[in-house]
């Protein structure tokens, strides 16, 4: 198989990747941290300027990508450089949902849209969902509480699930509708690693206009977005990975013991080069997900359970193995190295971690 990337997706990686190069620097990074948004203006000003928001998306929606592959290219170049924009939340996840022509508009413009899903009970059940929407004479009273809605600070709209009937665990009855960010009440916080969330509590009305799409029907489209937000997640880790590698490898070349320096010594040669091993592994399943995106759903959920559990644990031997053969330095947030770890190690608690896919794999193929 050809796994060389097409002449616009090398075009866009290139771009991208020296964009964030000459843009990315660890005092940008700590004053987005420190924000009240969450992430930097002139970063995100710049990554719209390009057009990456519109790479998640089809020429038909108005962009000028759509595929797993271009996911896969935009989120590795986002991890390597370890920022934390909400191109995941506003492209990927609020953007999958989307049904309205001017909101993706929007999206591709720079508006940036955040999906409040996740409850306090949930954890990781993507059907778990008490949040309840009660029809009125006008539309749609809505009460619960939304938990870790990354960057619904910076937001302009959510998009919220909630459920018009049946029972907390079913798939059928949950619809999302389209609500303004300061129309609910939020308590925002700083996430480990880079980036803000917030819990939100719900208690509001809203027009049947701020209804997507049919009643009760959403789940299907919100197991999509989720499936390609995991494989843009998945990228995004092998992304930090690359990074994490290519700064233990120069420091084995640096670093002196003995009169010679330590990446001479066997014992890190062999660690080194398991490591490497297991990230050549990583990409292979990130390609492997990416290219099923489109796959029924069986087939397709099979691959987002496989490839997410690959990756919580190859990013936990990376991280491991990176800061033991960095020694001290290795811990301290001054260090870049710092900064990559703490966001490799918290991508295994988004969309599941691998504990959680190794069960729902089993159950997945014995289905």
């Amino acid at each position: 198989m050809n796994f060389q990337l097409t002449e616009e997706r090398q075009m866009l990686q290139d771009g991208l990747r020296r964009f964030l190069r000459d843009t990315v620097t660890p005092d940008l990074l700590a004053k987005a941290t420190d924000s009240e948004t969450g992430h930097s203006e002139t970063l995100w000003q710049g990554l719209t300027e390009m057009g990456i928001q519109g790479a998640m998306f089809t020429e038909e929606q108005g962009g000028f990508g759509g595929a797993g592959f271009d996911i896969m290219v935009v989120f590795e170049e986002l991890g390597r450089a370890g920022v934390f924009e909400p191109v995941l939340e506003s492209a990927v996840l609020a953007g999958g949902l989307a049904q309205d022509a001017a909101q993706i508009e929007a999206i591709i413009g720079g508006a940036i849209l955040s999906l409040a899903h996740a409850e306090p009970t949930s954890r990781y059940d993507l059907s778990h969902l008490e949040t309840r929407a009660e029809q009125t004479a006008s539309g749609y009273r809505i009460n619960g509480h939304k938990a870790v809605v990354h960057h619904a600070g910076a937001a302009s709209n959510l998009v919220v699930s909630a459920r018009i009937s049946g029972e907390a665990a079913d798939e059928d009855g949950i619809s999302l509708f389209l609500i303004p960010a300061d129309a609910v009440q939020m308590r925002d916080y700083a996430l480990n690693g880079g980036g803000r969330a917030a819990e939100i509590a719900l208690d509001l009305e809203v027009p049947e206009s701020a209804l997507i799409g049919g009643e009760g029907g959403a789940f299907a489209a919100l197991e999509q977005a989720n499936a390609r937000a995991t494989a843009a997640i998945c990228a995004e880790a092998l992304g930090l990975m690359e990074a994490i590698k290519t700064l233990t490898v120069d420091y084995l070349r640096q670093r002196k013991q003995f009169g010679q320096p330590i990446g001479k010594f066997q014992a890190l040669q062999h660690r080194m080069a398991d490591v490497l091993i297991e990230i050549e592994q990583a990409r292979s399943a990130v390609i492997n997900l990416c290219g099923h995106l489109e796959a029924d759903r069986a087939t397709r959920e099979v691959h987002v359970s496989a490839a997410k559990n690959l990756i919580g644990r190859v990013g936990r031997l990376v991280v491991e193995e990176a800061i033991q053969m960095h020694g001290g330095i290795g811990m301290t947030q001054e260090y870049e190295l710092g900064h990559l770890a703490k966001r490799l190690t918290m991508i295994d608690h988004r969309f599941g971690d691998s504990d959680y896919h190794l069960e729902r794999f089993i159950r997945l193929a014995a289905a």
